[in-house]
């Protein structure tokens, strides 16, 4: 145990070592790069990584997922290096978890956990607090029989009705109500959102979310787009209650921009299911801005993680727009470039130094533009309020004055058809000609 661990044990920081499995077929890299994210990951919750251990298998053992062996060979290692935590890079199901704390004595942790803990420490509102929990007691439920330590000791049927088994009933019992009520609650939750996504469209809103692998600089982004002053940190899952500004768009579209939880790879379906809720921002949005991290290596990689989570909750149909940020980093330039051929429309920012945004904003109104309605109309030149209102919230495409009239054509928000409809036509022409007061 050298310096560094001895004063972590005098601070009380936990020392881990982190567990990888490279299976049949696999790069080497791949483990290697999903073993750094986890030891950042590991990081944000306040664990020291001591070592990183791989090991190579065909497929997972159904009882110690990487055989008996191998457990004890980590153990062995962990424990040289004064670490107390195993921490896997893969889910272990709960006889997996028990038979390797058994051989090892080590406290075992996997994925799901290490993402639940950090989401748990860094949910501000009631509505993340509740997502959080029910993600950690739909976890727990199948595991209480292995935190009742002290029924290990009892072998077969016999003696398994005592009352050590009726308190394992009651605290099934209890954590089940407790889902119940949460997901009502929830359910409550998801029932205000939309209602509050019907009434932005009523009045016009078009809603926009930032979408992108955690880290990636979404909140930075919302930030230089709305000149707001949301929180934004670099570690990962700095963001998760969702954010929402207005934003300003060149052709002044009503429009709002909403800062979402960034993604991962191996993301826990239970996580998914939890923040159904919130989530469902993004399947239902206008339109998507997929921000990605240009400078980071593996850029490609989340990509195309995003991508999958996005087809899980049903948002793999939206309209996007791949928003390649950090481009003033060392690098980071050629790759956007070379990325940039993946099909869809792609503009190149930098969050910080604000260059690109302006492109963005361009990028963003063209593609809301087909929410507007089109329109063609004559208002009288005394009419100043209706004049006003066309200015401040439509897009003009034209402007031309005649006697007594100003004649003005170009798109409005659908919620203003019944103010100019006495003016013009508002809606495709059917017949060629314009209509006229």
């Amino acid at each position: 145990m050298d310096l560094h661990d001895l004063q972590s044990e005098a601070a009380g920081v936990e020392s881990a070592v982190l567990v990888g499995v490279q299976r049949h077929g696999d790069p080497a890299w791949k483990v290697r790069d999903t073993l750094d994210e986890l030891a950042e990951l590991a990081g944000s919750a306040g664990v020291r990584v001591a070592e990183t251990y791989v090991c190579k298998m065909r497929e997972p053992n159904p009882a110690t997922f990487i055989g008996q062996g191998k457990v004890e060979e980590v153990g062995t290692r962990a424990a040289a290096t004064g670490a107390s935590t195993l921490v896997f890079d893969d889910d272990l199901s709960p006889p997996q978890s028990r038979n390797i704390e058994d051989l090892t004595g080590m406290k075992v942790v996997d994925r799901t956990q290490v993402i639940l803990d950090i989401f748990a420490q860094r949910a501000q509102t009631s509505e993340g607090r509740l997502q959080i929990e029910l993600a950690q007691l739909e976890y727990l439920l199948p595991r209480l029989r292995h935190m009742w330590s002290h029924l290990e000791r009892q072998k077969g049927g016999i003696g398994l009705r005592g009352p050590g088994e009726k308190q394992l009933e009651l605290d099934r019992r209890r954590i089940e109500r407790r889902l119940d009520r949460i997901r009502d609650e929830l359910e409550r939750v998801r029932a205000h959102r939309e209602e509050l996504r019907r009434g932005r469209r009523r009045h016009g809103w078009a809603i926009v979310c930032l979408v992108g692998y955690t880290n990636a600089g979404k909140s930075t982004l919302l930030n230089a787009m709305c000149g707001s002053s949301v929180m934004a940190d670099p570690r990962l899952f700095a963001t998760l209650d969702p954010t929402t500004r207005k934003v300003d768009l060149p052709n002044h579209q009503p429009a709002l921009l909403t800062d979402t939880v960034g993604f991962i790879r191996k993301l826990p379906h239970r996580l998914v299911e939890a923040f159904k809720a919130t989530l469902e921002e993004v399947a239902r949005a206008d339109l998507l801005v997929h921000v990605v991290d240009a400078s980071h290596p593996q850029a490609e990689a989340h990509i195309e993680a995003v991508d999958a989570v996005l087809r899980e909750i049903g948002a793999e149909g939206r309209p996007r727009i791949l928003a390649f940020n950090k481009v003033d980093v060392a690098g980071a330039g050629p790759r956007a470039r070379l990325l940039a051929g993946v099909g869809a429309r792609t503009v190149s920012v930098s969050a910080a130094s604000g260059e690109g945004l302006e492109a963005l904003r361009a990028e963003i109104a063209d593609c809301l533009r087909e929410r507007g309605l089109e329109f063609d109309v004559r208002v009288p030149l005394a009419d100043g309020r209706t004049q006003a209102l066309i200015r401040q919230s439509a897009s003009v495409q034209s402007q031309e004055f005649e006697e007594g009239f100003v004649r003005i054509t170009g798109r409005i928000p659908a919620r203003l058809r019944g103010a100019l409809e006495p003016y013009g036509r508002i809606g495709p022409e059917d017949d060629g000609e314009r209509s006229q007061p």
